[in-house]
């Protein structure tokens, strides 16, 4: 079955780019385009793509204003951003909205494809150097409060369903691995992101990292 995907940056020659760049790709389907956020929102709730890879700076809305209205709407459609900025804010902006992936627009076409692939599946991608900045906010957070090491009330089986969750097993495999139904799982993954305030993979994969759960 091949990714739907939906590219958005506001520059015509930049999505051409890509078009040219992914549609040799036998799992992948590039199902549309837009230049501006609005445009992106509109074409999601019409072409359902399991992916889009979106750009930041658009010239309406910002890209993080953009994936934060398309993951409350369509929860199930991944989010990846391509971006230039590769700095701190614009970075756990993007994670907060629900962004499932992040790529600045130097990296290798290789590591393009793996975030989209990732993405689909379900699991979050992120730049090795990006990924560093987590690195930097767990530690900042671990000298400044013992936090880190307090689980906020989890129960030892959802701290086990937490860690697979964070390593990006699917509710099967965590079934499978902990020897209990695919619907406590979920039950288990629903009380987790309840009691944590968290709404999406990202924030449960960055709650992880700070409080040591996994290691980036």
């Amino acid at each position: 079955m091949k990714i739907r995907l939906l590219l958005v940056d506001d520059h015509q020659v930049v999505r051409s780019g890509l078009r040219m760049l992914l549609s040799n790709e036998s799992d992948v389907e590039i199902v549309g385009e837009a230049g501006t956020a609005h445009d992106a929102m509109d074409a999601v709730d019409s072409l359902l793509p399991d992916v889009v890879l979106m750009d930041i700076g658009l010239p309406d809305l910002s890209g993080i204003d953009a994936t934060r209205a398309i993951k409350s709407a369509h929860p199930e459609v991944a989010v990846v951003a391509l971006t230039i900025h590769e700095d701190e804010e614009y970075f756990f902006k993007m994670l907060e909205a629900g962004a499932g992936g992040y790529v600045p627009k130097r990296a290798a076409p290789e590591e393009l494809l793996t975030a989209i692939r990732a993405a689909a599946a379900g699991e979050v991608y992120l730049y090795p150097s990006l990924a560093k900045l987590l690195v930097k906010d767990y530690l900042i957070q671990e000298h400044s409060s013992e936090a880190g090491k307090v689980l906020d009330g989890l129960t030892e089986r959802e701290q086990e369903v937490l860690r697979y969750l964070a390593e990006g097993v699917a509710n099967d495999g965590i079934a499978e691995a902990l020897v209990i139904s695919v619907k406590t799982v979920a039950r288990h993954r629903e009380n987790i992101m309840q009691k944590l305030r968290l709404h999406s993979r990202s924030e449960l994969v960055r709650y992880a990292i700070r409080k040591g759960i996994i290691k980036p």
